[in-house]
């Protein structure tokens, strides 16, 4: 049976479930000042919206049971993982910058919402309820094979990425080896590569009964609209809380492990190990070093989104962290 609540959309429901759940984690985490529920609580969020928009939808069509247990795989390994991480280490680095700052911390749950809204509108009365202006094309369409062969993809990169880097830095390996294990010798940030290409899988499969279905006006537009996901997916991962948070602070790490003076001659080779690294792989799409290496810097800047803001400049970067190392070594002789 199918379950009317609030809008035809569900979006209404999906928001006052995201914010009750997130804030009840976000509390928790930001009055003790840990991260140990932080994507656990993001993650499981994606598991509940997918879940119960599908039971109120009532109507388990093919296309939306698929889209949802995919929504829920994704999220239950993710979730499992990240919390797996975080109480083997203790916390997450990613966080430092923003722990003690409420609206920035907060911010982190915001894409829960956006991001769910393929199947969120998938499963609503207005797409799959047929009794009501609703579409359900045969499960089977190209794009249903296209949406599912990306998010396979997707995951399966994902997934084995995060399991290569976490027995990498389990390993206990030299501090100034690069990650060249496995898939992260063709890609610096395989997880968010996976994860991109999931949401666009996800975005995808959920769009057939637009195109081909007989979906019209607002339920036609609103599975339109949900191309908000795999973009707002793509941007943050891109330019915020994804390849931005690493690449600095990582080149940063290996610069300092040759030039900091209380490294000195220990490890002399690490800086320019990095940039031969950075040379050889490429940042995000997956490619074997022998066919990146070679390719001109204006392919791999702008095509291969290398940009030059992602780079670690010896000349300002590299000051700036020296004199970071300095003030703290000052401040400790006090």
């Amino acid at each position: 049976m199918v379950v009317h609540v609030l809008d035809q959309y569900y979006l209404a429901i999906t928001i006052l479930i995201t914010t009750v759940y997130q804030l009840l984690g976000f509390f928790i985490a930001w009055s003790f000042q840990f991260d140990k529920i932080t994507d656990f609580t993001g993650g499981s969020n994606f598991f509940i919206l997918a879940f119960i928009t599908l039971c109120f939808g009532g109507t388990f069509h093919t296309r939306s049971i698929v889209a949802s247990v995919f929504v829920m795989v994704w999220a239950i390994r993710l979730a499992g993982f990240l919390l797996f991480r975080v109480l083997k280490t203790g916390s997450d680095t990613r966080f430092d910058n923003i722990r003690s700052h409420f609206f920035k911390f907060l911010g982190t749950y915001v894409q829960v919402w956006a991001v769910s809204l393929p199947v969120t509108v998938l499963n609503s009365p207005a797409v799959s309820d047929t009794s009501h202006g609703g579409s359900n094309p045969s499960f089977g369409t190209g794009r249903d094979i296209a949406g599912i062969t990306l998010w396979v993809i997707g995951w399966v990169i994902e997934s084995v990425a995060d399991v290569q880097k976490f027995r990498f830095k389990s390993s206990k390996p030299p501090k100034d080896q690069p990650p060249t294990m496995g898939i992260w010798a063709w890609s610096r940030h395989p997880p968010y590569f996976g994860e991109i290409v999931c949401w666009w899988g996800i975005w995808m499969l959920c769009l057939s009964p637009s195109t081909d279905g007989s979906l019209t006006g607002g339920a036609k537009r609103a599975q339109y609209a949900a191309i908000t996901s795999p973009l707002f997916t793509t941007i943050l991962l891109l330019f915020g809380s994804g390849v931005p948070t690493a690449e600095k602070p990582t080149a940063e790490r290996f610069y300092l492990l040759t030039y900091a003076p209380s490294n000195k001659d220990k490890y002399p080779g690490a800086w320019k190990a990095y940039k031969e690294y950075l040379r050889s792989t490429s940042i995000l799409l997956p490619l074997p070093p022998a066919i990146y290496r070679p390719l001109p810097d204006q392919v791999k800047r702008w095509l291969l989104l290398d940009l030059p803001f992602f780079g670690f400049d010896e000349k300002t970067d590299g000051v700036t962290a020296l004199e970071k190392v300095k003030q703290g070594s000052d401040e400790r002789n006090r």
